[in-house]
């Protein structure tokens, strides 16, 4: 079964999580209410990554999109952005399975990412984590020296 992605909100919640002109870093997509076919915007916010774990339930599923600053010293910032299929513990079999499927879709909203990070529980989604997986996914290391990775 396709996800309907149509809702212009979609597209807008994720060009204001990459826009660099606004506050916004986060925003998470779900299934409209009573519609498991139509994706729709559920959250958004500037808090960053802590702000939006503690918007995750467990018998919610659905994607965030976030956007993570990473530097290795004051001078190199760089922006990366992650994709967060979640899959709350207590989601039904039936939901799960068609999680993976969906995915296609929604890759068609949140279409530029640097990595992808299923969680299924809050303590999947550590920052410290997160951004060993930006550094890796990112090549060349300039900061081997102080770098355990």
């Amino acid at each position: 079964m396709s996800l309907n992605v149509s809702d212009p909100a979609l597209s807008e919640a994720y060009e204001d999580v990459r826009d660099d002109k606004t506050e916004t870093n986060w925003a998470f997509f779900d299934f409209a209410d009573g519609r498991p076919d139509r994706l729709r915007v559920a959250g958004s916010g500037s808090g960053g990554l802590s702000e939006f774990v503690s918007q995750l339930k467990p018998e919610v599923a659905g994607w965030g999109y976030l956007r993570m600053n990473m530097s290795n010293d004051e001078y190199s910032q760089r922006i990366k952005f992650v994709l967060v299929p979640w899959c709350g513990e207590n989601v039904g079999v039936m939901r799960k399975a068609k999680l993976s499927i969906q995915l296609a879709d929604v890759k068609n909203v949140c279409r530029s990412f640097h990595i992808e990070v299923p969680a299924n529980h809050t303590h999947d989604l550590k920052e410290e984590e997160i951004m060993t997986r930006l550094r890796r996914a990112g090549g060349a290391n300039y900061d081997r020296q102080t770098s355990d990775y």
